[in-house]
């Protein structure tokens, strides 16, 4: 196998499929990337055997010894992020050395016989989605902050997609806060939903294009092809939490506020909150929130008053931080909606005006203030 590219060109190719590579395995082949000539072009995959990445690139392939070689992944990208921006002379030969030559050196290093690499799945087209890529990466980057770190549940490490004919929504929650997009753009021709660990969504929304998109489910994978790019994932196999039924209806008081001004007030006010619960208190009432933190271990404390749209009984709620100065980074609209009931049920955060075509909501469980004991 001979070919010649950009380092630069060959460089970013391999770093994108690296995010599959895993940096310690008890197979060492898999800490290769895999060379594979198809239709006299280049392939190049990785895989951890739940998450795997397929790119091709655009030059000519001569086929002189093998076809499909692995090339240790970290020494090879090391290389090539070392070099600037120069033609690069790749071969490998019958015995799997693998060799890059440029007009200034030569680097050499020993691969692996590619049959030895683990098969990639293999998915029929018999379910499949199509879509583009800039939605997928908004629905991934809006739920993504939502998703459990929890080992011991799973389900919600993963985003959760349910699709219809109509419009499709994704799902994510780690018991602390929700979030549920719907896209009216995001349909299928049959009803389906599964769930797809973040890390694979994480890695899907750096490759996602903003051209079409084939989304294929099938056989407990799921495959995104964007082009020349490719990422396939295990599904988890758990059932999802009734979300829906932690979503409150009945929120009878409703704040509006700037949400530039509500964000800076959030995260200034929460370096003075308590390093161990990151706890802080919005009381509302008649135009105004006020948003107070302190940290009695180190006394000190803080607050600021936002201006807001609000006409309903006064009311005190904690919540952590962290979880709402995500979920109001996560607000595209200029002002926030907040609606509330008790000081003891989940909030809801929805942007003030919702862009075209979906629906987004977060919901924001509330810490226990010691004043409402």
């Amino acid at each position: 196998m001979k070919f010649a590219a950009s380092s630069a060109e060959l460089l970013k190719a391999l770093q994108t499929v690296s995010g599959a590579v895993p940096s310690k395995s008890t197979l060492p082949i898999l800490e290769c990337i895999l060379f594979e000539v198809d239709g006299g072009k280049l392939r190049l995959s990785a895989t951890d055997l739940e998450i795997s990445i397929v790119q091709r690139i655009r030059v000519a392939v001569e086929i002189d010894g093998p076809t499909r070689v692995a090339v240790p992944a970290k020494r090879l990208i090391d290389t090539l992020r070392a070099l600037s921006n120069v033609p690069v002379r790749f071969s490998a030969d019958s015995d799997f050395n693998v060799a890059l030559d440029t007009d200034q050196g030569h680097y050499k290093m020993v691969g692996h016989d590619g049959a030895d690499y683990p098969a990639l799945p293999e998915l029929s087209d018999s379910v499949t989605i199509e879509t583009d890529g800039a939605l997928l990466r908004r629905a991934i980057q809006k739920t993504s902050f939502a998703v459990s770190k929890d080992a011991l549940r799973p389900a919600m490490m993963g985003i959760y997609f349910q699709i219809s004919r109509d419009s499709g929504k994704a799902v994510a929650t780690d018991g602390h806060r929700l979030v549920k997009l719907q896209l009216d753009h995001l349909g299928a021709k049959e009803d389906m939903d599964f769930i797809v660990p973040e890390k694979a969504m994480s890695l899907a929304a750096k490759v996602a294009t903003d051209d079409s998109c084939t989304l294929t489910v099938d056989s407990g994978y799921a495959g995104f092809d964007f082009g020349d790019s490719r990422v396939l994932a295990r599904l988890i196999d758990e059932p999802y939490p009734n979300y829906q039924a932690v979503i409150p209806i009945d929120n009878d008081k409703k704040m509006v506020a700037n949400r530039d001004a509500m964000l800076a007030a959030v995260k200034r006010v929460a370096l003075y909150s308590s390093t161990m619960t990151n706890q802080i208190r919005l009381s509302v009432d008649k135009d105004e929130v006020v948003i107070s933190a302190e940290d009695l271990e180190r006394a000190s404390s803080a607050k600021e008053t936002v201006a807001c749209d609000y006409d309903g009984e006064a009311l005190v709620i904690g919540f952590n931080a962290i979880y709402l100065t995500e979920v109001l980074v996560n607000v595209d609209s200029e002002d926030v909606l907040f609606e509330f009931s008790s000081p003891n049920r989940a909030g809801v955060v929805t942007p003030a005006g919702q862009k075209d075509g979906e629906n987004m909501m977060m919901l924001i469980m509330p810490v226990m203030l010691n004043t409402y004991a």
